[in-house]
């Protein structure tokens, strides 16, 4: 990961760290409570149901603030086919959603559901159980030192970001694409780089729109920070290859995204790709995560 500067604000006056410093990985009651909420995917079942959080009167706030300040970002800093999604889906702004809430209009608009998540999830059965409308979520909300920056997934990514990509067809339809795909390899190898495109494209991409970049990646559009410095990052044209070959920080604001010119662009270019793979794939590097 030489080279990569770490980008990740520690602090409420967006103040840059390293990750670790982040309260949401250094505070020891928000840590305790965040593995109390996680606890519950201890040995979950993807579709199975699982308990509700009954979530503080503070944590309900940082999703509040979050909201609000994501919906005028993302106006001014998401592609039209984010914001049409975001039209769709139903997402409330004045609570924190149990996944049910949201998951039930979902099945209706794409077939897709939240099943639950503690935090990272193997690729196999991650993007796997795409193929069959499942996305996995957590539960726990971000740090309310630092609300509009997380170095790590939390709901309000999952389920507000994911969220509007999942109440879109067109959207949902990639994510069936790389569940399809994944549901068919079992080598590690070639899951990763599945893994590394999707990184690239359903949570980082982003779509040239009247000569600018436009996001569409889900973690572009949950992160108040980075949706707003998308011209900081280094922009490359939408290529597989270049993808695989670049390394990228997950807690941190990305140095290097990839634009398409439409949507379409970013499915065609992806069922190209993903079509292609199996377990007799050659061995490819993969920059990947550190």
């Amino acid at each position: 990961m030489s080279g990569i500067p770490v980008r990740t604000p520690i602090a409420a006056d967006g103040r840059l760290g390293v990750a670790v410093q982040h309260p949401g990985l250094s505070d020891p009651g928000y840590l305790l409570r965040r593995r109390t909420i996680a606890a519950a995917a201890r040995g979950h079942r993807v579709g199975d149901p699982y308990p509700t959080v009954d979530y503080s009167e503070g944590e309900e706030r940082t999703w509040r603030t979050v909201h609000r300040a994501l919906l005028g970002a993302q106006d001014e800093h998401a592609c039209r086919a984010a914001l049409g999604a975001r039209d769709q889906a139903p997402i409330p702004a004045d609570h924190i959603p149990q996944h049910a809430e949201v998951g039930s209009h979902l099945r209706r608009l794409t077939g897709f559901d939240f099943t639950l998540a503690g935090g990272v999830v193997a690729n196999k059965r991650f993007l796997g159980s795409m193929a069959a409308g499942y996305f996995h979520a957590v539960q726990f909300v971000r740090h309310p030192a630092v609300p509009l920056f997380t170095p790590e997934p939390d709901i309000i990514h999952d389920v507000f970001g994911h969220g509007i990509h999942l109440s879109s067809p067109a959207f949902a339809d990639i994510y069936r694409l790389f569940g399809q795909a994944a549901e068919r390899i079992e080598r590690k190898d070639v899951l990763q780089m599945i893994s590394d495109v999707y990184w690239f494209t359903l949570e980082y991409g982003v779509l040239e729109e009247n000569g600018a970049p436009k996001a569409y990646g889900a973690a572009l559009l949950s992160s108040y920070g980075e949706i707003r410095r998308l011209h900081a990052s280094r922009i490359r044209r939408l290529d597989i290859d270049a993808m695989l070959a670049t390394p990228y920080d997950v807690g941190g604001y990305q140095p290097v995204l990839f634009a398409a010119r439409t949507l379409d662009e970013v499915t065609d270019t992806l069922a190209g790709f993903l079509d292609r793979l199996g377990d007799d794939t050659a061995p490819q590097p993969c920059a990947g995560r550190p």
